[in-house]
């Protein structure tokens, strides 16, 4: 069975997903002891699929295949696990096969690897380096985290703005070293002050007595050591970016940063936000155990708690009204869910926005106004609906008028709560896309209940 899914994998692989009956024989041959096996099923296959199955399975599972074939992991699947399971699994290596995996990568992958590592699994993994990259990572390490300090790496190609491209193809024909992947020669002054990138099509396709100068881009962009990780992808969103040059506090070049690293982050903040907003947390995975999910989830879970109390003390203003009318109580809800679902489409967009900085000073107020018309039209779309609705199930006309006007009034507060939330959040330091959920759905509860209840007592009663 196993040699006949190896024989397929292939056809597999153009799912770029894991398959599950692979899945189910890689655990098999690790119940099974067999080795070679394993090894057969795993060796054809991509590192992030195999981290990817590493991060799918159970402890015990991942142990067992880091038993029987943790000496065939190499570096770039390192630096595909996710950062919940990699001290577990960096633990489980023997020395050597850490050593040789870790000597693979650049200084880049071996930071981003071992920043989160308590200290002294970091001091073991630092004396498997040599001197030079041992230094190097020491110096990121330094950085504050999430910086680009963190996320650049030191090894870069730099040639003298005087050079032809003669001199440089024989340069880097000549060297004994080279980074695996790099898009540019960067053209430095004497002071090592970055002026100008210089592409390696540039390069291959110019005569040789062409100076670099000559051929190098004309956009040129540096970036702060010390600038947020988060902004830097931006940069290499926005400008389209293959790699940017980092420069220190005195503009010498420190490292370079490349659009693979850059992307990265940019996913990750993504996930980060889809996270935040569904409340269980930033560092939420499907290795986590219970006691870690629990933590996460446990605290904005007791907010909305008590965001629900609060609606229901607005309930509780209201008692006589809805024991007199025992209608209200089954219309109340489809006002306040309404609202809810239409401050989070409106909050998805807001937050969305703020991270790709479209959402600026300059443009709010007509998004918030394209926000408001959108609510009211869509306030009475529904309010026609429900109107008719309640009109025709409790036979009470008055009743129809009182929901129709409560869901106009609740969709319009949602859509202005969905857009100036977050932006409140983010000017108050806060994170919008971690709390925003929570007071948007407390704000339409309440106001849709209020509307509701206090049109209701007035109009019925």
């Amino acid at each position: 069975m196993a040699e006949d899914l190896i024989e397929d994998q292939e056809r597999e692989e153009q799912d770029y997903r894991l398959d599950g009956e692979l899945v189910e024989t890689i655990l098999q041959a690790v119940e099974d002891e067999d080795a070679e096996a394993l090894k057969r099923l795993l060796e054809p296959l991509h590192a992030a699929d195999i981290a990817d199955l590493l991060e799918q399975i159970s402890g015990n599972e991942r142990r067992g295949i880091l038993r029987l074939w943790g000496r065939e992991i190499d570096g770039e699947i390192l630096t595909e696990i996710d950062e919940s399971i990699r001290e577990e699994v960096l633990s489980s290596l023997e020395p050597e096969v850490l050593a040789e995996a870790v000597r693979e990568l650049d200084s880049d992958d071996v930071v981003d690897l071992i920043e989160d590592l308590e200290e002294p699994q970091q001091e073991a993994i630092l004396d498997i380096l040599d001197d030079r990259d041992r230094i190097a990572v020491e110096k990121s390490l330094t950085y504050p985290e999430y910086s680009a300090g963190r996320l650049m790496q030191r090894e870069v190609v730099t040639a003298p703005e005087h050079w032809t491209v003669g001199e440089t193809i024989d340069y880097l024909r000549s060297s004994e070293w080279l980074p695996d992947q790099f898009y540019h020669v960067i053209l430095v002054d004497p002071a090592h002050h970055p002026l100008a990138n210089v592409t390696l099509g540039r390069i291959l396709s110019a005569p040789r007595d062409s100076g670099l100068r000559d051929i190098a881009e004309e956009e040129f962009r540096t970036i702060s050591v010390y600038q947020e990780e988060g902004d830097v992808a931006y940069a290499f969103n926005q400008y389209h970016l293959i790699s940017c040059p980092v420069v220190d506090e005195n503009d010498r070049l420190v490292g370079v940063i490349t659009i693979d690293d850059a992307m990265s982050v940019l996913d990750e903040e993504h996930e980060e936000d889809i996270l935040r907003l569904a409340g269980v947390g930033d560092e939420s995975s499907l290795s986590d155990t219970v006691l870690e999910t629990l933590r996460q989830r446990l605290p904005w879970l007791m907010v909305n708690l008590l965001t629900a109390i609060l609606a229901s003390l607005v309930i509780s203003v209201f008692e006589g009204t809805i024991q007199k009318i025992v209608a209200l109580a089954v219309l109340m809800p489809i006002v306040a869910s309404m609202g809810g679902n239409a401050g989070t489409q409106t909050l998805t967009v807001a937050v969305r926005a703020l991270a790709t900085k479209s959402l600026t000073d300059s443009n709010v107020w007509r998004v918030v106004r394209r926000e408001t018309i959108v609510g009211l039209l869509n306030g009475l779309a529904f309010a026609l609906v429900m109107g008719i609705v309640a009109w025709v199930w409790f036979d009470g006309a008055t009743l129809g008028a009182v929901i129709a006007i409560a869901m106009v009034i609740n969709l319009v507060v949602a859509a202005v709560a969905g857009i100036l939330v977050p932006l409140a959040l983010e000017k108050l330091g806060a994170d919008p896309a971690l709390a925003s959920g929570t007071f948007v759905t407390t704000v339409t509860d309440v106001v849709g209940f209020f509307a509701f209840l206090g049109l209701a007592g007035t109009m019925l009663l």
